[in-house]
């Protein structure tokens, strides 16, 4: 039994369902994100991606985070909107709610994303030269770091999310094309155009 391509393939099911929601800003994509990392941080594990793989006990943590914060402020937006819902249905307010805090990054915010990636993709890559025995840690750290900085982005609804994981999707695939892990590439490069597409969404959202 190849579990390589089993994994990919559950790999693939999750990614594209979680970017689904992610695209509908779902507060169940969260749910998924607590459930995929299992399946790629096996993955990424026996293909020597080591920093890949230890994101993953990122993005439970991380998904953990988002759920907390996406629902508090859902919960917040329904009970102001009570009257709302009186008139206009509760399927109107639920998406109100959804799109309500979809925003633009703060440009005081940008020094400081730039700096904690940096830093994390200075520490990862030493750790990763030092300590395994990959060999893409450049790639591998930087794709890390970047990740870092769009799933906290995500988890405040912040617009730029979608273009900070446009470069990670963009180098993902190369990397995982020179790992020999076809499936996971093409979904990163299935996950590429729909960053674009998210973007436009979200900004859209984002005026109204």
């Amino acid at each position: 039994m190849d579990w390589k391509l089993i994994l990919q393939i559950a790999g693939v099911a999750l990614g594209l369902l979680y970017l689904w929601l992610e695209y509908r800003a779902d507060i169940r994509l969260w749910i998924v994100g607590l459930v995929m990392p299992l399946i790629h941080g096996a993955l990424y594990y026996k293909s020597g991606l080591y920093a890949d793989c230890s994101m993953q006990v990122y993005y439970v943590l991380a998904g953990l985070y988002g759920w907390l914060v996406w629902r508090r402020n859902n919960t917040r937006t329904d009970v102001g909107q009570t009257g709302a819902k009186d008139t206009k249905g509760a399927s109107g307010a639920k998406s109100s709610a959804a799109a309500l805090h979809i925003a633009h990054t703060p440009l005081r915010m940008i020094p400081v994303l730039t700096a904690v990636y940096a830093a994390a993709h200075a520490a990862l890559y030493l750790l990763l030269t030092h300590f395994t025995d990959s060999t893409v840690p450049f790639w591998d750290a930087g794709t890390t770091a970047l990740s870092v900085v769009a799933m906290w982005m995500l988890s405040r609804k912040l617009v730029e999310q979608w273009l900070v994981w446009l470069a990670v999707d963009l180098v993902t695939v190369g990397l995982y094309l020179y790992k020999d892990l076809p499936y996971t590439a093409g979904l990163y490069a299935l996950y590429s155009a729909l960053a674009v597409a998210g973007y436009l969404r979200w900004r859209r959202q984002a005026r109204a």
